[in-house]
């Protein structure tokens, strides 16, 4: 026989694609097993043991409050009570905003605060897609007539010393969700801003003032299309309207913002 014949002859047959296919099935789940064995899933805002990774045990899950109607139609603020569809606040009639609607997935208040600062300042990412399930429910009007998604960006030195903008993680992870289109450079911080931490309405507003611009090679993309504007909290406001401002310059038919939390005036009302 041969040499190349007697070789081929002490092969083992190829595996089928449905024997492949089996066997990764049976030693998926022994790897995750082997894997919780090392690494414990824990709560990721406690670290209490839990059953899952990526969730929160009931306790802190608890302490979140989530948006729910009745809430404003432009600022997606909760309201006291529910005076009809549409309903505006207060705020909403006094100062409409330029971009169309906003919504958030909670108050940025408790839980939320902590998961958010942890996810932002301390590298704890592995709530990623837990937040972006809860962008996707808030977001649910929003991302239905949606044409593009697009972070709020960083400052370039910013980025590099951060490493990463927290905005574009939640983005294009809301983004393989829906199937939604994501776009990171559309949109550019031009300027560099002082952090908005400890700053008046107004100082949030002159301090972003003319941040943003849209990048030229790029205003293919937002002409005459719907745009979705993601970032992690909603303070004043001021950040998303200076983004809102420089997508409807460049030509986009409708700016919705869409954050992980908001912060809430306790005083919010309906006209």
């Amino acid at each position: 026989m041969p040499i190349g014949e007697a070789e081929l002859s002490l092969e083992a047959p190829p595996a089928s694609p449905a024997s492949t296919r089996g066997a990764a099935g049976i030693m998926r789940p022994m790897l995750g097993r082997l894997a919780d064995l090392l690494l414990p899933p824990v709560c990721i805002s406690c670290r209490t043991r839990i059953g899952t990774h990526g969730l929160l045990c009931g306790a802190c899950f608890a302490k979140i409050d989530f948006i729910a109607p009745p809430i404003c139609a432009r600022l997606g603020v909760p309201l006291p009570y529910d005076a009809g569809e549409p309903s505006l606040s207060a705020a909403a009639i006094a100062s409409p905003p330029v971009y169309d609607r906003a919504r958030a997935a909670a108050r940025y208040s408790d839980t939320m605060r902590e998961l958010i600062q942890s996810f932002k300042y301390r590298d704890r990412h592995e709530g990623l897609p837990l937040f972006a399930r809860w962008l996707r429910k808030a977001g649910t009007e929003l991302l239905a007539g949606a044409d593009l998604i697009v972070p709020v960006p960083l400052y370039p030195a910013r980025l590099w010393w951060r490493r990463f903008n927290q905005s574009a993680m939640l983005a294009q992870a809301v983004g393989r969700l829906t199937g939604i289109a994501v776009d990171c450079f559309v949109l550019k911080r031009v300027r560099r801003t002082a952090n908005q931490v400890g700053l008046t309405a107004d100082q949030r507003r002159r301090n972003v003032r003319g941040a943003f611009k849209v990048d030229r090679a790029r205003r293919g993309r937002i002409k005459g299309r719907n745009v979705v504007v993601i970032d992690d909290v909603i303070t004043t406001g001021a950040t998303a309207e200076a983004c809102a401002r420089a997508l409807k310059r460049a030509g986009a038919a409708r700016v919705d913002v869409l954050a992980l939390a908001r912060a809430v005036e306790p005083t919010a009302f309906v006209l």
